[in-house]
């Protein structure tokens, strides 16, 4: 029996909403739309975030680097509803930031989306196990008949994908800086979050006891289907992921993409660019390196060609 033709009300309503203006970046896992923060300490302001703007596609694993004081940091703390922005628009997972009520920010916190500290002894509760720690979020969480069961299959899962099954009955202080990070990243994906933060979370270990923490963070990007972001300042691990996200002045500045090429003999290798990034106002900002070479300041000259825009030096005089 074949279906019914689509009628005319049908296709206009179809027409409609293939026309009708989609939100700015709608059906990513993390959108920043001119995101502001002012700090006040002693009656002087402090832009930490001067309108940054930053979409983050599902499933994606990116790397945000920046000197100290570029606001990278800051901008992670409203990531993890730590911190609530001046102005601006940001959504995670479909949660506003500006928006949530106290209630809200708490659940969003326990289920949206995991945190990973730099310090290895932040993350984990001392007199508690390994396996206990990873359990401690779902037990806050409740989950009524039978919540125990799926906890102890969630928390099997996660120390066997981590690789660190055999660690689950120790302590904090018995486990290695790394070992303490894997079970930190299992801690936060207990609840199975849609995204995935982390704060240098190889600042205090050693280059390959970092990669494999590395490596912990690819699997939960990869196996466990989520989308991880992480500030660094270890260029290793900014190099690793498919994006680098560069931060400067409280705005994106440019950004690296990564991609695997294979050539004619088979071979693969990583092909990498890097890119201006220009924002939803039209600015962009130059690497400083690129301004010094040709020494300009204050202002430039613009010239529109048919497929590029030429930007030089002002060599007018008045």
């Amino acid at each position: 029996m074949s279906s019914q033709a689509p009628t005319y009300e049908d296709l206009r309503r179809e027409a409609l909403a293939a026309a009708a203006p989609r939100t700015h970046g709608e059906g990513a896992a993390i959108v920043c739309d001119r995101l502001v923060r002012i700090f006040t300490t002693d009656g002087v302001e402090v832009q930490a975030l001067q309108g940054l703007e930053l979409t983050v596609t599902q499933g994606d694993l990116v790397a945000l680097v920046g000197a100290s004081g570029s606001g990278k940091s800051t901008l992670l703390n409203i990531l993890a509803g730590l911190d609530v922005p001046t102005a601006g628009a940001a959504s995670v997972g479909g949660y506003d930031l500006l928006e949530m009520s106290a209630r809200d920010r708490l659940r969003y916190r326990r289920e949206a989306v995991g945190f990973v500290w730099q310090q290895t002894a932040r993350n984990l509760l001392p007199f508690l196990t390994a396996a206990q720690n990873i359990a401690l979020p779902m037990q806050l969480k409740g989950g009524g008949r039978g919540a125990a069961k799926r906890h102890a299959a969630q928390v099997g899962r996660l120390l066997e994908a981590l690789d660190i099954a055999e660690l689950g009955d120790r302590r904090p202080a018995q486990l290695s800086g790394g070992q303490q990070q894997r079970v930190a990243i299992a801690v936060a994906m207990a609840n199975d979050p849609a995204v995935l933060l982390a704060d240098e979370p190889t600042g205090e270990l050693d280059s390959e006891t970092a990669a494999a923490v590395f490596d912990a963070f690819r699997t939960v990007n990869r196996e466990l289907g989520a989308t991880v972001v992480i500030v660094t300042h270890d260029p290793l691990v900014a190099g690793e992921v498919r994006r680098t996200v560069a931060i400067r002045d409280g705005r994106t500045s440019s950004e690296v993409l990564r991609r695997t090429v294979t050539d004619e003999h088979g071979t693969e290798s990583v092909s990498e660019r890097e890119y201006v990034m220009l924002d939803r106002t039209g600015r962009v900002q130059l690497p400083q390196k690129f301004l010094e070479a040709l020494g300009m300041e204050h202002r430039v000259a613009v010239d529109l060609a048919a497929d590029h825009i030429a930007v030089h030096p002002d060599r007018d005089t008045l």
